[in-house]
């Protein structure tokens, strides 16, 4: 109900103005689609890297390191949560209606600008959490200003980045790389990467930007695996 309330704010705005500068609801819609399908699947499989404050608390991240495996795929076992389902289904279906709607033709390139976009964006939103929970080898409390990036990632993503100040922009590009994964392909879907002057051929390939700060992420959990001391009690 309360990603549902979501959308249904969006249609109030669009259906008050009609139109958010030459966007229209049904645009907007394969935004939010897509960033939300993505983000519910991250936040199923990355659950146990969101609570791991609580693993560090409590010192039972000592077991984990006796286990013979990576600790990373112990924390995406940790816990699936099905309850990120309802967020899953809505965005999906939102976004099918959108592509309906628009008429995209499912051919190779937008099958292929569709389904990266959603592996990027899946790998960028796990790639967030990881780097929230090294960060508590640290700090040891979980950080809330790291939702900025995930929840606050997602709500930005909902609309198009160009209604957004440049610094914004600039933001979600070179230093979590939002718009490559869910911006700029959406952008090639809908022909209108020419308005942001980017050759088509960079949005093919920009969504794997996901995966490369999926790989940075990781490596960060790797060195503060390396400085973790225990709980020493």
């Amino acid at each position: 109900m309360t990603t549902a309330f979501e959308f249904f704010g969006i249609w109030t705005l669009f259906n008050r103005f009609n139109m958010i500068g030459n966007w229209q609801l049904v645009e907007i819609a394969l935004f939010y689609g897509m960033v939300n399908t993505s983000f519910a699947c991250a936040d199923a499989l990355g659950r146990g890297f969101d609570t791991f404050w609580q693993i560090i608390k409590n010192g039972d991240f000592d077991r984990l390191l006796l286990r013979p495996r990576s600790t990373i795929l112990q924390l995406l076992g940790a816990e699936f949560t099905l309850k990120r389902i309802g967020r899953f289904s809505q965005g999906f279906v939102i976004l099918i209606w959108s592509i309906s709607s628009l008429q995209i033709t499912l051919n190779l390139p937008n099958i292929w600008l569709l389904s990266t976009s959603l592996i990027g964006g899946i790998a960028l939103f796990l790639g967030i959490v990881v780097i929230a929970a090294t960060l508590t080898f640290w700090t040891i409390d979980s950080l809330e200003i790291m939702n900025i990036l995930t929840y606050g990632g997602v709500e930005t993503a909902q609309y198009p980045l160009a209604i957004y100040s440049k610094w914004l922009q600039r933001f979600f590009t070179y230093i979590v790389p939002l718009a490559c994964v869910n911006y700029f392909p959406l952008l090639a879907i809908l022909g209108k990467e020419k308005e942001l002057a980017i050759p088509r051929w960079f949005c093919y390939f920009s969504p794997m930007l996901g995966i490369v700060f999926l790989i940075v992420a990781i490596a960060f959990w790797q060195l503060g695996e390396r400085y973790y001391c225990s709980t020493g009690s």
